[in-house]
């Protein structure tokens, strides 16, 4: 990689520091665990959980189940590895979504104003082909986001960790698929950017899909209300389309240090971003500028 390849990276980490993206997701992501760490504590006593304290409110850790010899519901203490496992499974799905939409919102309007005439015949003016100035941008903007992913999910494993003294490094698998995921949703952003040159379009399509995504969760309770050709149309949409949601239970899954039901969702994700890279770059060649 030459020197032009990183001119162009290091542009794309100064426009966002410019516009105070990198900073705000910073500040808003050291105030989550921030808030966590003094919100929450646990009192532990010989490795054992007395109880919990949520914003100085005390709670006891139970759980209720149902027993069927005394005919009624019976409620036990928690243990600490269920409490800590579920509070971090469900901060990782939280981050998850939220690190993804803040993402996307931050960044979709960079590529637009990247490729305004004038500044986009400066870059093109620079010994990188069309193909490596639109992948340095991408590569920055990701880089950007990874950063700040594994800050904030690393940031509340490592206070979860601390605090309850239980270490499930598992938990960390979460943050690739994180960035994976969105490095697959801002493929949407890029492609509709360079065909469209609308930031709007472009943010109102990759949002479009993630809610699509969520309609897909109750496919099982969808399908069978539909007609032979409907069932056809909306599974084709199902394995062709990323299924963003779905993944959130890969991600809480690893999280809670449990085994993964199924990575279809994972993989088909990741195949759907690399077509839509791959018609991005196409695009990009082919314009006039």
């Amino acid at each position: 990689m030459n020197s032009a390849y990183y001119s162009i990276i290091a542009l794309t980490f100064r426009e966002l520091w410019s516009r105070k993206i990198t900073l705000a997701l910073f500040i808003v992501s050291t105030l989550i665990w921030l808030t966590l760490m003094f919100a929450l504590g646990l009192d532990v006593v010989e490795g054992s959980l007395a109880g919990i304290r949520i914003f100085g409110q005390s709670a006891e850790p139970t759980q209720s189940h149902w027993d069927q010899e005394a005919g009624e519901v019976v409620r036990s203490a928690l243990s600490l590895e269920a409490v800590v496992i579920g509070i971090e499974s469900f901060v990782a799905g939280a981050a998850y979504w939220a690190a993804t939409l803040l993402g996307l919102f931050a960044t979709a309007p960079l590529l637009g104003t990247t490729l305004q005439r004038g500044r986009v015949d400066l870059m093109l003016s620079k010994p990188v082909g069309r193909s490596g100035i639109l992948a340095a941008h991408v590569l920055g903007v990701v880089v950007v986001f990874a950063v700040l992913t594994a800050y904030l999910m690393g940031m509340v494993w490592l206070v979860m960790s601390v605090k309850a003294g239980i270490w499930y490094p598992r938990f960390l698998i979460a943050i690739p698929i994180s960035i994976l995921m969105f490095t697959v949703m801002y493929s949407v952003v890029v492609l509709a950017t360079v065909t469209t040159d609308s930031t709007a379009l472009a943010l109102i399509v990759s949002y479009g899909l993630i809610f699509v995504s969520i309609v897909f969760l109750g496919r099982e309770q969808i399908v069978p209300q539909l007609s032979m050709t409907g069932r056809m149309a909306f599974m084709a949409l199902y394995h062709v389309l990323p299924n963003f949601a779905e993944v959130t239970g890969t991600v809480t899954q690893l999280a809670r240090n449990a085994s993964v039901t199924t990575w279809y969702p994972t993989m088909s994700a990741g195949l759907f971003g690399i077509v839509m890279y791959v018609l991005t770059f196409r695009s990009f060649q082919r314009r006039d500028y």
